[in-house]
């Protein structure tokens, strides 16, 4: 089975609803996907931490070959940019419009022939984006993966597979982990962290920051 080497790919093809042909949570999806386009930078040696900020080595000959087109674009504004911190990295994810990070990984996974997209208007009305995966096995074998790294023996979890799980667990992606799955695998969660580096970390950050500024928004509606 040919899986997506790349996590931002992995994560989105995780957050995919089959039943309702889209990803679940787009807020929050959002932040998730800048945080998988950082570890994947990072465990590429693309990325380095110097004084708790990121930073991009200027060239990266090799590890920069078969990056996903959104990892590329976010490792070109880092280089462009003067360092910050994780936590601001993560939330420099747009929320709206065409760069925000769940349409561009959609959008490259479609060019790659992963899935395909069709427009529909909800009820009628409102524009939605149907999606199909070309291959549903592939969702599968990523779960199955995640399964195993907080299952199965510590010392053959594959990397990248840590990873990944450490971010579904940080960015609470329900359709992976429920709430009641990651308190019971709380202590495997924690040794997996590790292989994301300080990401996970700044992803759960992010999310509470969103959180609150709903609640604050919500509050001076109300």
């Amino acid at each position: 089975m040919d899986l997506p080497e790349n996590l931002p790919e992995k994560l989105y093809l995780l957050a995919y609803d089959p039943r309702r042909e889209r990803t679940t949570r787009n807020s929050s999806l959002n932040l998730l996907l800048q945080a998988a386009a950082l570890t994947e930078l990072l465990r590429r040696g693309l990325l380095y931490e110097e004084g708790r900020k990121a930073v991009a080595r200027a060239r990266g000959g090799a590890a920069e070959k078969g990056l996903d087109p959104y990892s590329a674009r976010l490792l070109g504004q880092i280089r462009e940019s003067r360092p910050h911190s994780w936590n601001s990295w993560v939330g420099r994810a747009r929320s709206t419009g065409r760069d925000q990070p769940v349409r561009r990984v959609r959008d490259g996974l479609a060019d790659s022939g992963r899935l395909t997209l069709r427009s529909h208007r909800a009820a009628g009305l409102f524009p939605v984006t149907l999606v199909t995966l070309a291959d549903p096995g592939v969702r599968e074998a990523l779960e199955a993966s995640v399964t195993g790294a907080l299952t199965g023996p510590l010392s053959r979890v594959d990397p990248a597979d840590a990873a990944m799980t450490a971010l579904v667990a940080a960015g609470r992606l329900g359709s992976v982990l429920n709430g009641r799955q990651r308190r019971e695998h709380r202590g495997r969660i924690v040794k997996l962290n590790p292989a994301a580096g300080p990401v996970p970390r700044a992803l759960g950050t992010a999310l509470a920051w969103r959180m609150a500024g709903h609640a604050a928004e919500s509050a001076a509606l109300g």
